[in-house]
């Protein structure tokens, strides 16, 4: 017998609610903004908002990358399929890009970063091999690319120095790979070696 659709509308229903891409619907979540202008030639920003997370009162949102128009009519769609895959993979509603602020899970933000670190300043012909080879890496692989460059050189005016360069060199002039096989791990390995989304866990 077919299911009615009461069935499966509740079968299809989100795990919880979210905001554009992932953010949790709590009150001030640590989450990413990607403010798109209406301009078609303005740069897009990308600022990190700790939200709860911040130190004190005065703590203002950090401004981590500016991508000229072109670079992020690049790799906005990839980042979208890919991101999207990701939270229907947990049954988390789908984003969309649109002009204004667009919200981004934090960690979801992290990986979006490790890509516009990697494409600023890169000859537009390489910029397909930066996105495939940004795809091959797991997502806990940019995790860590974030952290190592967020901590030395990791705001929007950084852009040109130590970790961003070496990001532009291993992804972006690196031919593209493809996606990587999946490495499974010979031993059990330590739960707090890496960061979980909380947004996907159960």
């Amino acid at each position: 017998m077919p299911r009615s659709s009461k069935s499966r509308s509740t079968s299809q229903a989100p795990s919880h609610p979210t905001l554009g891409f992932g953010v949790p619907t709590t009150l001030d979540p640590h989450h990413f903004v990607v403010k798109i202008p209406r301009g078609n030639y303005q740069p897009v920003h990308i600022i990190e908002n700790l939200g709860m997370m911040s130190e004190g009162d005065t703590m203002e949102p950090l401004e981590r990358a500016i991508l000229d128009r072109p670079l992020w009519t690049e790799i906005s769609g990839p980042v979208k399929r890919h991101f999207n895959q990701r939270l229907k993979s947990h049954n988390l509603k789908a984003g969309q890009w649109k002009i204004g602020d667009n919200l981004i899970d934090r960690l979801l933000g992290k990986e979006l970063c490790v890509l516009a670190w990697t494409v600023e300043g890169l000859a537009p012909e390489k910029v397909g091999n930066a996105v495939g080879n940004w795809l091959a890496l797991r997502p806990e692989e940019r995790w860590w690319l974030f952290g190592m460059t967020a901590t030395t050189v990791g705001l929007a005016k950084d852009q040109g120095k130590g970790w961003r360069m070496a990001l532009r060199y291993a992804l972006g002039d690196t031919p593209q790979l493809g996606r990587l096989p999946i490495r499974r791990a010979k031993k059990p390995v330590e739960t707090n070696i890496f960061e979980t989304l909380p947004l996907f866990q159960s």
